[in-house]
């Protein structure tokens, strides 16, 4: 009876996609069964994913994300297609997506070989390296004036660990203090409570543009990390999904249309205050929309 049924199971279970469990439903039959499809965002990930003032969810990641709404849209025939959209915070987001509380995380998360073993990476849509910001009458410029010092970052991060690492390769004795959000670990730093914040250089970036007095705070010219690839972040297994936001992204970013997205968010004024981090498009960044593949190192 137990051969029987195991044989039985065989067909089925050939037919599931690629990598997901039996029980599991693949992205797409969610989506057109329930005519609704999730996307996780954070709270302040300016400027790529962030709720203004008056509650709108907007970003760069954002944007690629209604684009590849618009395709699943299109491509299962639906006349209306609801968009919800889910807090994904730091320390939550990979269990969102692993858990299918969300189809696509619309953000600004490092695509890195220990996270690939959890969930599935789109195309890169953005790279950074890790950096830290101190207050600049402090006088920190290196990492090694960070010694006997507390220093925030965000759990959940890669740059809480590439902190770590370094701290015990180097034997800084720096105290490493945990936070929940980024902009808590910014608010230590602006409160005088810790000496820096590490955290992705772009995102660093935009915390210091949004203050009062941004001329307060030095950005690092020291990394933590060589440049690493930003992605939209997606179950891991469900590969036609996949293949449709990867198709999506692929369009977008060897046509004129990534050009325009890119002046919107990183060359000019953004809600809701207009910001304007005035930041050109690297060469690495123009090759790596060029030719769109997946990042496996």
């Amino acid at each position: 009876m137990r051969r029987l049924a195991l044989s039985l199971c065989t067909l089925p279970c050939l037919l599931l996609p690629a990598g997901l469990a039996q029980s599991e439903e693949a992205t797409l039959d969610k989506i057109a069964r329930t005519g609704t499809i999730t996307l996780g965002y954070r709270d302040a990930e300016p400027p790529f994913s962030y709720k203004t003032p008056n509650g709108k969810v907007v970003g760069f990641s954002i944007d690629l994300c209604d684009l590849v709404v618009d395709e699943v849209k299109r491509r299962l025939k639906l006349d209306h297609l609801k968009v919800e959209h889910v807090l994904a915070a730091p320390a939550t987001r990979f269990i969102l997506v692993k858990s299918g509380k969300i189809d696509l995380e619309c953000a600004a998360t490092t695509n890195t070989a220990e996270r690939r073993g959890m969930v599935s990476f789109s195309y890169p849509h953005f790279q950074t390296a890790t950096q830290f910001v101190t207050r600049r009458a402090d006088n920190i410029t290196t990492l090694n004036d960070l010694a006997g010092r507390t220093v925030a970052s965000a759990s959940g991060t890669v740059n809480i660990d590439q902190l770590n690492a370094i701290n015990r390769e180097r034997k800084l004795n720096i105290g490493v203090l945990p936070t929940k959000t980024n902009e808590e670990s910014f608010s230590l730093v602006v409160s005088g409570r810790a000496s820096a914040f590490v955290m992705d250089g772009i995102l660093l970036a935009a915390m210091v543009a949004q203050t009062a007095e941004p001329a307060r705070y030095r950005l690092s010219e020291e990394t933590l990390s060589k440049p690493e690839p930003y992605g939209l972040m997606i179950r891991h297994g469900d590969e036609d999904f996949k293949m449709v936001v990867n198709e999506t992204l692929k369009r977008v970013f060897t046509g004129a249309e990534i050009d325009a997205l890119y002046k919107k968010w990183f060359q000019s004024p953004i809600p809701p205050d207009g910001m304007n981090l005035n930041l050109p498009m690297s060469t690495t960044l123009r090759d790596a929309f060029a030719r769109p593949q997946e990042y496996r190192d």
